[in-house]
């Protein structure tokens, strides 16, 4: 959630604060802030807005100059969007600055007990708490101010602090919440994210957790809480600037649907070997005997990234015939699970930060489990914290909602449990078979990209509805979960995704033609099964979308998809439902690339 972008040099910094807070303004967009100081700068100056980077940009003074700055683009957990909620905060002298992303757990006590001390806040949120420690320590440096204030935090944090009597320098610190170091020439920068300082510089370190950094226009230097020198190994950003741009398309959203066919490519380059019929994933730290030990496979993530667990989840299954199942990261956390050396963890996550699996990830790593990461940012905490893993390589997603990140990470899960199978009883034709599969998919997702203008006639013809309902069998429920979470993710349309043979045990009562169904009919097994529960919708008056292979006779439309192996069938059935969800959001109006209440990077409980 949330964005954080700092800078210190020699250039003018509003400029650069609001151009990194555009870059970032998908990871939170309900208000923003800057706050400036310099050299020659007569203290703080700040400037806060309700709304849009934009609307913050409209309030800054042509007058606003100076050197060194923080700011931050927020999404709501404590206070309602507001001015006086919007960060970065102050203290009451106007000398400290904080702006955060986390939570603060025990901010109610620390506020209860400043306010008895005679603090007066002036936001609800759980942040200020920090700037008024800062600004009521008595320590000499801004660093032990810092520290001194963190010692009695109990919560997550990304911060960064900017303070009137040190404006040589920005404090920042990390626990929980990203935060990245840009090294440039004479000049340094902040980010929550690395899309606000591609555009400036390559050369980045991460922060750990429990780690925090000093930076200068010319230096900088890391440290524990505690105070203990660190050694920091900047690393290269593989993606360009122009990665986060917007390529000639309305919305990121569409350019991501877009770039799926070259993003599947892309996970799919240098890790065949046709030799054996298998995969190389150098990455996985995992050699054959270890492969050959495990019993069980747990795949833990949260929203999208659960979704391509499930489905992910079934692939293992049937090609390495490994007992395995999916699970939302979010509620295993928290049920104290029976943690099994036999079984083999991985935890899914777009961007490698999501807090829930992070949580969980660290839980298991207590416990002496195996985990593995699958995510698509290199470096990213659950990288870093992992056993190994591997990279889904689809590039920067900028819209909230994930498209070509989900269809990579089912790829990279079909690669992964090619590789386990063929280390197991998978034979040499099977695993052909699927090669030739997987190479089939950059050529077909493009064959279904060709179908967008029917699909948008499809979508305005069901936009006016109030609710929709999504059924799959096996490989096509975890297809119609997905996208019934696209549906309603951005075109705000409640949406509800049943395993097809659910139907008659309670969800029947619900078909009605005011109730479209979304069917996903793969050519395998069931398809006959599958067509007996359309034929129960059609008995009920029920409209039918289907997507299939071939027409369906009982559905009132159907959106036709190219036919792959049938273990792979997932990947390319659920990508013209993206398509659909997106235009049905487009005739509605939506904002599609940030649509309500929702963020990018969930960082927060």
């Amino acid at each position: 959630m949330c964005g954080i972008v700092g800078y210190i040099g020699k250039r003018d910094v509003a400029p650069l604060l609001l151009e990194g807070l555009q870059r970032l303004e998908y990871r939170g967009y309900d208000s923003a802030g800057v706050v400036i100081t310099g050299p020659k700068a007569a203290g703080l100056k700040m400037v806060k807005a309700k709304g849009r980077v934009r609307d913050l940009e409209a309030k800054v003074p042509a007058r606003f100059k100076g050197t060194t700055g923080i700011a931050h683009t927020r999404w709501a957990t404590h206070g309602a969007p507001s001015d006086e909620n919007a960060h970065p905060h102050m203290s009451g002298d106007n000398k400290v600055a904080v702006v955060h992303n986390g939570i603060i757990d025990n901010a109610d006590d620390l506020r209860a007990k400043l306010t008895a001390d005679g603090v007066e806040f002036l936001s609800e949120t759980d942040t200020e708490v920090l700037v008024h420690l800062v600004a009521r320590s008595q320590a000499d440096t801004l660093e032990e101010k810092v520290r001194e204030a963190l010692r009695l935090i109990e919560g997550t944090y990304g911060i960064a602090v900017l303070h009137a009597d040190f404006s040589d320098r920005i404090v920042v610190a990390r626990n929980g919440s990203p935060v990245v170091l840009g090294i440039g020439e004479k000049e340094m920068f902040v980010a929550s994210d690395v899309a606000a300082l591609v555009s400036h510089t390559r050369q980045v370190v991460t922060l750990d957790d429990g780690e925090m950094a000093t930076i200068k226009a010319d230096d900088f230097r890391t440290y524990t809480t505690s105070g203990t020198r660190t050694t920091a190994n900047p690393t290269t950003v593989e993606w360009e600037a122009e990665s986060y741009d917007m390529g000639g398309h309305d919305t990121y959203m569409h350019k991501e649907i877009s770039e799926q066919p070259d993003a599947v490519d892309r996970v799919l380059r240098g890790r065949i070997d046709d030799r054996f019929s298998t995969v190389h994933l150098g990455g996985l730290n995992l050699d054959a005997r270890e492969a050959r030990t495990i019993r069980r496979i747990k795949i833990l993530g949260c929203g999208t990234s659960y979704h391509a667990g499930l489905i992910g989840a079934g692939l293992i299954e049937e090609l390495a015939r490994i007992p395995a199942d999916a699970e939302p990261a979010s509620e295993f956390r928290y049920r104290n699970p029976v943690v099994d050396p036999d079984t083999l963890y991985i935890a899914v996550s777009q961007s490698g930060e999501t807090y829930d699996v992070l949580a969980a990830v660290q839980e298991l790593k207590r416990k002496g489990a195996r985990v593995l990461g699958v995510v698509n940012v290199v470096g990213s905490a659950i990288a870093r914290e992992t056993d190994g893993g591997v990279y889904v390589h689809a590039g920067p997603e900028v819209c909230v909602v994930s498209t070509k990140c989900f269809t990579n990470t089912v790829t990279a899960f079909a690669l992964l449990a090619l590789h386990l199978g063929r280390i197991r009883d998978l034979s040499v034709a099977d695993g052909k078979r699927v090669i030739e599969g997987l190479r089939r998919l950059p050529g077909q997702i493009q064959e279904i990209l060709k179908q967008e203008d029917e699909i948008k006639k499809l979508a305005k013809r069901y936009a006016d509805a109030k609710s929709m309902m999504f059924i799959g069998r096996v490989r096509g429920y975890p297809v119609a979960l997905e996208a019934s979470l696209k549906l309603k993710e951005i075109s705000y349309i409640h949406a509800e995704a049943y395993p097809a043979s659910e139907l008659k045990h309670g969800p029947l009562a619900l078909i009605e033609p005011s109730l479209p169904t979304v069917a996903i009919i793969p050519d395998d097994d069931l398809l006959e099964k599958n067509r007996a529960a359309l034929e129960e919708i059609k008995a009920r008056s029920g409209q039918i979308l289907a997507v299939a292979h071939q027409e369906q006779e009982k559905a009132d439309h159907t959106i036709v998809v190219p036919k792959n192996e049938p273990e792979l069938d997932s990947i390319l059935m659920g990508i013209p439902l993206q398509i659909f969800a997106y235009h049905t959001a487009l005739a509605l109006g939506r904002d599609i690339d940030k649509p309500r209440n929702l963020a990018k990077s969930v960082t927060v409980e």
